[in-house]
Order: C-alpha cells, then structure tokens, then sequence
C-alpha cells in the first residue's frame, strides 16, 4: 500500500506588502520528508510511505507567482515519477493567495487529480483557517480540519486523514465529501476553541463523526485577511451516505451561523491608547501583580500574515516614558547588520520599522546591545536582544513569532518574571497564555488588523456577516461530483 504524502501550508494576507519567495519556506523533501512523518505513519505499518514534497511558511503575504508554479512543479515530477500510488495525502493550509490564481489550493489539488486520475483516492488535511471551494471538493475523497485554535492537533488531524485513506485502499470504506459555505468571515481571535461558542460547536463534531454514514465532520473558520472571493466558513463532512452527508453539514453550518454574533473577543480588546492606563499601572513599582500584562500587538501577528516589522507600540510607549517592558519581537533587517557587528554593552542609532515593507512609521532610537543570537552563516536567524529607553526589546531578522518560553529564555528572558511583555500576536499561545495577569490585545494596524469591516473589500463574496448583518440564510449541502460518480456507477454496477 503506497501512500505518496506533501504539500503546500501557509498563510496569505492580501494585506501585506510583503511577498513570499522560496527562501521564505522551509522545504522537505526525499527522505528528510520521510523521518518528519515517521510517527504518523507508524500507527499503519502496512502503509508505505512515499515522501514527495513539502513548503511551509510563517504566514505572510502573497507568494511569488513563479515561487508557486515551481513548487507545484516539483511536487507534480516527484508524484509523476513515484506513480502507480495506491492514495495521496495532502498536507495543506488552505489559505494561499498567488496572484493570477483564484483558488490556489484547487488549483494544486486539481493538478494533482490530474496525474493520478480518477480512482486513486485523495485525503486533504486541512487547517480550520483554511478556505474551501467546490474544486477543493470536486477533486478528493476525504477531508479532515484542525479542531482546535490555538492549533494544537495538526498531528491527530493528518493521523484521521490517513486512517481515513487506509481504510478507503483496503476497501473498508467508499467515502466522499459534502460541503456548505457558510456566510461568516470572523477572525480566530473571537472563533478560539477554547471559548464558547466554538469550544461548544467544536466538542460536537466527534459526537457526528459517529453518526452511520459520516467518518469526519469539519467546521472551518476560513481566512478573513483574503479579500478573495472563496474567502468563506463553510461545514465539510466525509462520508459514505448521501443523507447522513447533508444532514450534518446542515446541522454544523446551521449551529455556526446561530453562533456567529456570540463569537466575540474573550480578552480586554481595545485602540492602544485606551489601554495605555492600565499598561502605565502594570509597569509601576509595587503594583502585586501575580504575573505579566501581556499585550499582543494583533494587527502586525505574523502566525496570522502580518509582516511582523512594525514599530508602532514601541513608539506609543517611548512617547509616552514607559519602562520596563520586553518586546518580543520586532523584525528589523536594516539594523541587524550594524548591530552583530558589535560588541556587547556598545550603543547605536538605529532605525526601526518597515523593513520587510510594511507601511510602519519609521522609529529613530539610541539602542545598547545586550545580546546576540545566530551568526553570519545564517543571517535570517539572526536576532539580537537591545534597551531603547528603558526597554528590553528582541529585533529579528525575519519574521519571527515568540510564542514559546524558549523563545524568550534563549535571551536570558523569564516571562513570568516580567512585568509587562509585547508580543506580535492575536489571541495568545498555549505557554503564554497561562503567564497573563491580565492578557490585552491591542487593535493596531498591520496586515492582520481585527477591525476587518473597516479593511478594502472588492472581491469577497457578499452578502457575509459582519460585513453586512441584515440578511437571511439556510445552509444547502452540496456533494462533490465524485459523490454523484459513485452513485451512477452503483446504479450502473460499474466497480
């Protein structure tokens, strides 16, 4: 049983000026694909796993057009060359935007369809940020979506894609897959799973998985920062009966619709000046604080397609003489340079923001180098951690997250201990979340920005909530083509 696996995940804001190119992506491939995913397949020793090849960034911008077309090249020859498979699984994302393209993701799937051809069966693993389309559809057999946000289960998610594959190449199953768009566009930061509504909506779909006649059952969030046209939520459930497949995309999309004005914001959100008071109070000597403010600065979050090179907080902070808080982090190429030059405790003038193209106001600042991280050989994984006026900040070569402990204690830095950290971030991480006393999200510009009714809307499917709120829907189940296939050719007898 050869099962050829990879594929294409990341993130695309149609709002960034940041363009992803190859040396974005961390690739995989051959055997070095094969060791990374040695645990999935280990639950099916029967299963022959055929790596092919895997691209993966931190959310970003749009990716090159050329970049695209050469990485679904390469995916295309390897799966050509490792041909007869007896399935295929897709580890994708589902929110890539490439210019020129309407649906990247159905492209690639499509393509893919076209070289193993109708009766190899396809899984899709899917993040809940993802968009769907009817060619995503049209073109496999199964479909499984993380389940949580903070995502936590991208391992278990691609494990019920392949069980389901498994199963469909030993003849235990035929499945197909239904879907239904659902007229919501919300951000992840009022949809976490770990809040209700969506901790309720989300802790019923193992109970439909069980329903007879449904293997899989999926409610995607889809990605509000696209302004594309398949920019939708949607329920998408794998079966392998007709009516049990519409009942239960009928009943999640209907429950996520019902929900939809309870998805709020489940932290302290507002502008950064108004959250300025308590921030003030949080870095004040004596105040008993248990724990850290943690302020996510969520409009520039770069795990959500920001760019991650704004100065913006840093610069409300210094005008208004606050220290004693840690940012973490700010990209800042320009400086990185001047700045591994020299040596610990020296100081110089930098510049910071805008540069990795973000429209960020530039911030001119005296910063004293504390430490250093990285070196020459590998120059995006340079970072250093400065003071600039009383404040801890890491600056970054590339666009990094710091949403891990070890991101910080690398630099000497113990979260619990701090007063007040900022990190580029929407709602915030498993290890981080725990720390905050309180968390506030602060509703700053960037590629991400949470007042999404307020972003350019020229191509999104109208009408959708919050974009407009006055309008009535029922959700309509729709099957893929091979559902209506397989049923003509169980009338025709055709095997």
């Amino acid at each position: 049983m050869r099962i050829a696996f990879g594929g294409l995940h990341t993130e695309c804001s149609t709002y960034s000026q940041q363009i992803q190119h190859w040396q974005d992506f961390t690739i995989a491939a051959g055997e070095a694909l094969a060791h990374q995913h040695a645990p999935l397949f280990a639950a099916h020793p029967q299963a022959e796993p055929v790596p092919l090849f895997h691209a993966r960034s931190i959310p970003g911008g749009p990716v090159h057009r050329p970049t695209y077309e050469g990485m679904k090249h390469k995916f295309l020859k390897a799966l050509g060359a490792a041909t007869p498979v007896d399935g295929v699984l897709l580890l994708m994302h589902g929110a890539v935007v490439t210019p020129g393209l309407a649906d990247a993701e159905g492209d690639w799937i499509s393509a893919v369809r076209a070289v193993v051809g109708d009766h190899t069966p396809i899984a899709l693993a899917y993040d809940l940020h993802g968009n769907v389309t009817q060619q995503v559809i049209d073109n496999i057999d199964i479909f499984a979506a993380y389940r949580t946000a903070p995502h936590i289960d991208t391992d278990t998610t691609r494990a019920r894609a392949l069980d389901m594959l498994v199963r469909t190449i030993k003849g235990d199953i035929k499945p197909f897959v239904g879907w239904a768009p659902v007229p919501v566009l919300l951000p992840g930061e009022r949809t976490s799973t770990e809040d209700d509504p969506c901790a309720s909506l989300y802790a019923t779909l193992p109970k439909i998985d069980k329903t007879p006649g449904v293997e899989d059952a999926n409610l995607m969030i889809g990605y509000v920062w696209a302004d594309e046209a398949r920019a939708t939520a949607c329920a998408v459930v794998t079966a392998t009966d007709n009516t049990a497949c519409r009942t239960a995309v009928s009943q999640i999309a209907q429950s996520y619709w019902q929900a939809r004005e309870a998805c709020c914001f489940r932290v302290t959100t507002d502008t950064l000046d108004a959250l300025l008071p308590q921030i003030k109070a949080a870095l004040a000597e004596n105040t008993g604080q248990s724990g850290p403010l943690i302020l996510a600065d969520s409009g520039d979050n770069p795990t959500g397609g920001g760019v991650g090179d704004r100065s913006d907080v840093l610069a409300a902070f210094l005008r208004e003489g606050l220290r004693g808080a840690v940012f973490a982090g700010i990209s800042c190429a320009t400086a990185l340079p001047k700045l591994m030059a020299m040596e610990t405790g020296a100081t110089c003038q930098i510049e910071v923001g805008a540069a990795l193209g973000s429209c960020s106001p530039l911030l001119r600042a005296s910063a004293t180098l504390l430490a250093k991280s990285g070196n020459a050989a590998a120059a995006k994984d340079q970072a250093v951690l400065v003071e600039i006026a009383g404040n801890r900040v890491i600056l970054t070569a590339d666009r990094r997250p710091f949403h891990n402990l070890r991101d910080f204690e690398a630099f000497g830095i113990t979260p619990a201990d701090e007063r007040c950290l900022v990190v580029k971030s929407g709602y915030l991480s498993p290890q981080l979340a725990p720390l905050a006393s309180p968390a506030l999200m602060a509703l700053t510009d960037g590629a991400v920005n949470q007042s999404i009714t307020t972003l350019p809307n020229t191509k999104r499917t109208m009408p959708a909530y919050p974009f407009a709120k006055e309008f009535q829907w029922e959700p309509e189940a729709k099957l893929s083509s091979r559902a209506f296939q397989m049923e003509l050719d169980l009338e025709l007898g055709t095997p």
